[in-house]
């Protein structure tokens, strides 16, 4: 025990981040001059771009500088929206293989989890959301997992900061497991499990209907606890969606008739053969959450995994996003999933929408895209950002620049000074 707390207290003193107290603020004025624009509408040289108090005032390609503002000069680089993880774990989990360090995971005998939010157990301090933030992300939707309902997921940006100041919206989706991850719920029977959920929302439809009743112990027994039921009411009114994991093309076709039935708005996670309801799907207007990374059959619920499923989706009218799926790690290769699916035939605007653009216009939250009076989070390249050889060299959200320290880049520098 006294080596294992002594060589956790050397790993903080060298992956200790440094602080970003006082030295900029959003009230500070900022300028990003000559750049080359990139969005999901297409390209447009020599844009500068004024921010004041954490928000655009100004952009194009005759902007008046205004004086006294910080200059980063953007000539010969590319400026974009920082970049949305949808449905990672970030600020959740800061080392996989070490329990006490994942939160919000959740497993054993109780499968119904509405109630729990992501933003009670956030660590904006986490190692891991400092090595995303240089990967572009600006900002996440940290979710839970497990269970057959895990929970409500947040948008939170990755700048420094609390989880107060960080947190955008701090209900943004429920979190659902169907298929064979839910088996477990039903006793071996994923048909089961899909039952469960449907008695939870009647008992959840009741509830909402009857709440002096049940606390007069006179209505009837519901399948779980009157916080879990009230959570679920905000999926039932259609306040958030429902994020399902899904795979299999069976059970996809089970949670359309589900969203038809309760009349919910559904966001479908993995989806791996979702391609084959490609055009159901578009007309209920559901959108799918896809890792294009993930296109080997890891289950039998992905027998027909496909590489294009992006591709295939886009081009039948349904709306797409891409993360890496739940793997908080992971979150910092983003910008590279996007780039896999442009190299099976997603177009270049449409990938960069699915990071970006998309997320923000599915979950009703003005981030993600560069417009005068949103919030800034902007992301200054040396190149293409789908490009793995370029990288971000300046990254800004809600108006302040953010250290691009992190503890990889800190042992770096920690070596190199040994070396010397």
């Amino acid at each position: 025990m006294i080596r294992t707390a002594l060589a956790i207290a050397a790993l903080a003193t060298v992956f200790a981040l440094p602080s970003q107290a006082g030295a900029q603020k959003a009230s500070d004025t900022i300028a990003i001059e000559g750049a080359t624009l990139r969005s999901a509408s297409g390209t447009q040289e020599g844009v500068s771009i004024v921010i004041k108090k954490g928000k655009i005032t100004a952009m194009g390609t005759s902007v008046a500088i205004p004086a006294g503002a910080t200059r980063i000069d953007g000539r010969g680089k590319v400026v974009t929206a920082g970049l949305v993880a949808t449905a990672t774990r970030l600020g959740m989990v800061e080392v996989n293989a070490v329990g006490y360090t994942n939160e919000g995971r959740f497993g054993g005998a109780h499968p119904i989890h509405a109630a729990f939010q992501v933003v009670d157990g956030y660590n904006p301090n986490s190692m891991v959301i400092a090595v995303a933030r240089n990967g572009g992300i600006t900002s996440t939707i940290s979710s839970p997992g497990g269970g057959l309902i895990a929970g409500q997921s947040a948008w939170l940006t990755t700048g420094a900061g609390s989880v107060a100041g960080n947190t955008v919206k701090q209900s943004i989706a429920m979190h659902v497991t169907l298929g064979h991850r839910a088996s477990g719920v039903g006793h071996g029977s994923r048909g089961l499990a899909l039952q469960k959920l449907r008695a939870l929302f009647s008992d959840a439809a009741h509830y909402a209907k009857n709440k002096a009743a049940y606390n007069r112990g006179q209505t009837r027994q519901y399948g779980a606890g009157h916080l879990d039921l009230e959570a679920l009411s905000l999926v039932l009114s259609r306040k958030i969606p429902m994020i399902v994991t899904v795979d299999r093309k069976s059970d996809i076709a089970a949670v359309l008739r589900l969203a038809k039935n309760f009349k919910l708005r559904v966001i479908l996670q993995g989806a791996s053969e979702s391609w084959m309801l490609a055009k159901e799907l578009a007309a209920a207007k559901i959108p799918v959450l896809l890792n294009p990374k993930s296109n080997l059959p890891g289950s039998f619920d992905q027998i027909h995994v496909v590489d294009d499923l992006a591709t295939r989706l886009s081009k039948a009218g349904v709306q797409i996003i891409i993360s890496p799926s739940g793997d908080a790690s992971s979150a910092r290769t983003l910008r590279q999933l996007a780039g896999l699916a442009v190299a099976h035939g997603l177009s270049w605007q449409e990938a960069f929408a699915a990071i970006t653009t998309a997320p923000a216009e599915i979950f009703g939250v003005a981030r993600g895209t560069l417009k005068v009076g949103v919030a800034a989070d902007i992301v200054v390249w040396t190149g293409d950002p789908l490009e793995l050889s370029s990288r971000a060299e300046h990254i800004i959200i809600g108006g302040i620049v953010q250290s691009q320290d992190n503890h990889q880049t800190l042992l770096l520098k920690r070596y190199r000074r040994r070396g010397k």
